[in-house]
């Protein structure tokens, strides 16, 4: 009898694990290869109990039997994990199998090429990259060390770009050769190097305001918050002061976020005070060539830098780009590429990046491009996901 009950227990708890694992069809629906897209599996979308872990879960590929890397983030910090992340590979118009199981991953990367930190070591600030390409901007010390008139500050709300040309993470290497005087990120010694200007300017997608013809922005981040790091995607929050716009008192914050083998950042920003904001691409000194398709949501940048060249671009979802502004003016770093961009419930989103010639497959404005507006297609037609039952 002891046996028989013993046996019915094992064969439930091992139905109650099997009926926990989920069969998923992800479908392409465009006419071209699909990878480095991100899905996002919730414990609702696959129909699991409140109870169940995402964190206990792996994604396996039905065809081939094999692991996929996974990561699973904690967006609103209640110590529960609310998504699970991974990347599949999708044919054009293709669908593909795969098993959502209770189970580790056995080949599981180590490494968290998708990296971001506050950087108190370089006064203040916050940087992010993935193993493409590498970003920055600046907070509340290097800007008073600017308004007091100390050597050593920075003050803008633009984004700075970091030329990387390698796949593995840099900002640690980067930083720490740069304080302990070992080296300089400025210079490249085969890993790329900072030498893109920001100043004033917006950089790469930093933001503003216009009123009555004029272009108002921040200052530094005032406070951030690191949500997740990892093989996938890292997400972070950047909260700024209120600030003025020609009588419109502004409020900001960004959630930023940066995918596995994309060269453009996700911007979430949510704002007050203005029903459209402006998001920027230096034009640096004036020598570069611009591209618009505002059909497609996109506007580009493309330069020469030192010995090579470099294209910016902005990416919008569909109907949201709504204009361009290509302002050029004598005040210095203040001419722009403008993206303007509507504010629908307090909230914009874009995407935004670049590719360095040495450090990407774009050699030529017309390769940037072609990325951007495959780009554009995917984010309007995002991989479909539908549980088998």
């Amino acid at each position: 009898m002891k046996r028989l009950f013993l046996l019915t227990v094992l064969l439930a708890s091992s139905f109650a694990v099997h009926s926990q694992n989920k069969i998923i069809t992800v479908s392409n629906s465009l006419p071209i290869d699909r990878e480095f897209e991100t899905v996002e599996l919730t414990k609702k979308s696959l129909g699991l109990p409140s109870s169940a872990k995402l964190e206990d879960y792996a994604v396996k590929e039905v065809t081939t039997n094999s692991f996929l890397e996974t990561q699973t983030v904690d967006n609103d910090g209640d110590g529960i994990m609310d998504v699970l992340l991974f990347q599949p590979k999708i044919k054009a118009s293709a669908k593909q199998d795969f098993e959502v199981l209770v189970g580790t991953n056995p080949s599981a990367s180590k490494t968290i090429n998708c990296y971001s930190r506050f950087v108190p070591e370089r006064t203040d600030d916050y940087a992010w990259e993935n193993n493409k390409v590498a970003f920055r901007t600046y907070g509340p010390v290097a800007q008073k060390m600017v308004e007091d008139k100390i050597a050593g500050g920075t003050l803008t709300s633009g984004i700075d770009a970091w030329l990387k040309r390698v796949e593995y993470p840099i900002i640690n290497k980067w930083y720490e050769k740069a304080t302990n005087g070992t080296g300089t990120y400025h210079k490249d010694t085969g890993e790329g190097l900072d030498n893109f200007h920001v100043g004033d300017s917006r950089g790469v997608g930093g933001i503003a305001v216009k009123i009555d013809g004029k272009y108002y922005f921040s200052k530094n981040f005032v406070s951030w918050k690191t949500v997740t790091t990892g093989p996938i995607r890292t997400s972070f929050i950047l909260t700024y002061a209120d600030w003025d716009a020609k009588g419109n008192k502004i409020t900001e914050s960004k959630l930023i976020s940066l995918d596995y083998g994309s060269y453009l950042s996700r911007f979430e920003i949510n704002i007050t005070g203005t029903k459209s904001i402006a998001a920027g691409l230096t034009l640096h000194d004036k020598k570069g060539t611009i591209g618009t398709n505002l059909k497609e949501g996109w506007i580009s940048h493309w330069e020469p830098i030192d010995d090579s060249e470099i294209g910016t671009g902005l990416v919008a979802p569909k109907s949201t780009l709504t204009s361009f502004d290509n302002y050029v003016t004598n005040d210095k770093d203040l001419s722009n590429l403008y993206g303007n961009i509507a504010v629908k419930n307090n909230k914009a989103i874009y995407y935004v990046g670049f590719g360095w010639k040495k450090g990407s497959p774009f050699q030529t404005k017309a390769e940037w491009e072609t990325y951007l507006s495959s780009f554009s297609k995917k984010i309007n037609n995002p991989l479909l996901v539908k549980v088998k039952k």
